[in-house]
C-alpha cells in the first residue's frame, strides 16, 4: 500500500453518541478520500481477532468488550503519507494528552472511549484493511 492508505474505525461510543458525521467530515476536510466505508457490529470473537496483537495485555478484555458493544464504522482512507498524517489528526490515545483540534481531543472521553482507531504502520494498515474489506469493496 506504500503509505497512501490507512484504516480507521469510528468506535461504538462515538457512533452511539451521534458523532459519526462530524468525525467523517473532519477526516474529509483533512484531505482524505474514502476508498471504502461500512457500518457493522463486531462480535466478541471478531474484536478479539482484530486486536489479537494486544492479547494478554491488561486492557485487552475491556477493549474487545467495548469494540463489540455496538455499531462501528470502518473506512479505508487514501492520501499521501496516510498513516503518519492520520495518527497526527486523531491525536494521542488518551484524549487528555491529545492536542487541541485532534479528533480524540474533540470527541473522546477516556483511553477506552477514545472515539477512533487509526492504523499505526503501513503493515498494520494493510492487515486491517483486509480484515474489514474485500478487494471488491474497495475503490
Amino acid at each position: 500500500m506504500n503509505g497512501d492508505k490507512t484504516l480507521t474505525i469510528i468506535k461504538p461510543f462515538a457512533v452511539k453518541n451521534g458523532k459519526l458525521g462530524a468525525i467523517l467530515a473532519k477526516i474529509e476536510e483533512s484531505g482524505y478520500r474514502f476508498c471504502a466505508i461500512k457500518t457493522l457490529k463486531l462480535d466478541k470473537y471478531e474484536a478479539e481477532s482484530f486486536y489479537e496483537e494486544h492479547k494478554g495485555k491488561p486492557f485487552f478484555d475491556e477493549l474487545t468488550d467495548f469494540m463489540s458493544s455496538g455499531p462501528i464504522t470502518a473506512a479505508i482512507l487514501e492520501k499521501e503519507n496516510a498513516v503518519t498524517d492520520f495518527r497526527f489528526l486523531i491525536g494521542a490515545t488518551d484524549p487528555s494528552e491529545a492536542k487541541e483540534g485532534t479528533i480524540r481531543k474533540m470527541f473522546a472521553t477516556d483511553k477506552t472511549h477514545n472515539a477512533i482507531h487509526g492504523s499505526d504502520s503501513d503493515q498494520s494498515a494493510e492487515r486491517e484493511c483486509d480484515f474489514f474489506f474485500s478487494k471488491r469493496e474497495r475503490l
